[in-house]
């Protein structure tokens, strides 16, 4: 964008009328700057780190979100302490499954996006705005997820006109679905939906659906390489975000050592996690 450099002003792409969404923005006045606006050489294939598990759960008044910390390069592990999960806004997270790079590039577009949209109209999108405009965004990624960089995120956040914890999962087209009770996305979901589908139950506190979402995790990990379990020696545990009225919070480590040695403690001569 050429402008105002020699003249002090701003570039009159920044002064013309146009709609709330800055992604748009840059689609018209700098595509090179979007995720999408890369390419590969035809016939090119490009070996990435890929991130991996990502779960959430509802509880009374709000939902949960955790993602393991491994991301895998092959049969490499690329990285042991990725952050995956993230606050898209003051009421919502995203966590990230898929090529590393591009999932976090596109997070970070999310997050401007949505500050954008509020300082333009002045007010908070709705849950199921913010929702589609991910949506959107993913759709926009088609083609290099066609050349094997897909990104797969889950999205949730707090229902400020419903006063409930929400969910939503997407699949490389964008196509947006809404989610009830939980989900999971990522290598290890196989393992971690089945998990979830024994231990969340209706009216859970926001303690119990960290403690939920984390074995979860724990038991992907059992089962898939890609997934990265609770690691003691190195102090590294998942990330965890709790969603409510009040906003968005992570869960401490100290917090999280505490339910992890719980889940571990009650896995003990019991590896399955039978009931």
């Amino acid at each position: 964008m050429t402008g105002g450099a020699d003249t002090g002003r701003l570039p009159a792409a920044y002064l013309s009328a146009g709609s709330s969404s800055f992604s748009e923005f840059l689609g018209v006045h700098a595509p090179h700057l979007l995720p999408s606006g890369r390419s590969l050489p035809v016939g090119s294939s490009l070996e990435a780190p890929h991130g991996t598990t990502i779960v959430t759960a509802t509880f009374d008044g709000g939902v949960v979100m955790a993602g393991d910390r491994r991301a895998t390069m092959g049969n490499i592990i690329a990285n042991r302490d990725m952050e995956k999960v993230f606050a898209a806004d003051e009421y919502s997270a995203v966590g990230i499954a898929g090529t590393a790079g591009l999932a976090i590039e596109l997070v970070k577009l999310f997050q401007v996006e949505l500050e954008h949209y509020e300082k333009i109209e002045g007010t908070l999108l709705s849950l199921e705005g913010k929702a589609n405009r991910l949506a959107s965004m993913i759709r926009a990624n088609l083609g290099m997820a066609m050349q094997g960089l897909s990104v797969v995120p889950l999205f949730a956040g707090y229902d400020l006109d419903k006063g409930v914890g929400r969910i939503f999962s997407y699949d490389v087209t964008g196509g947006c679905y809404e989610e009830h009770d939980h989900h999971s996305v990522g290598s290890g979901s196989l393992f971690a939906r089945g998990a979830l589908k024994k231990v969340w139950r209706a009216g859970l506190s926001a303690e119990q659906a960290v403690s939920v979402t984390v074995e979860a995790l724990y038991d992907a990990a059992d089962d898939d390489s890609a997934t990265g379990g609770p690691d003691l020696g190195r102090r590294i545990w998942p990330t965890v975000a709790v969603v409510h009225a009040d906003g968005v919070r992570f869960v401490s480590d100290d917090d999280l050592r505490e339910v992890v040695e719980s889940v571990i403690a009650a896995r003990q001569g019991n590896p399955g996690g039978a009931r």
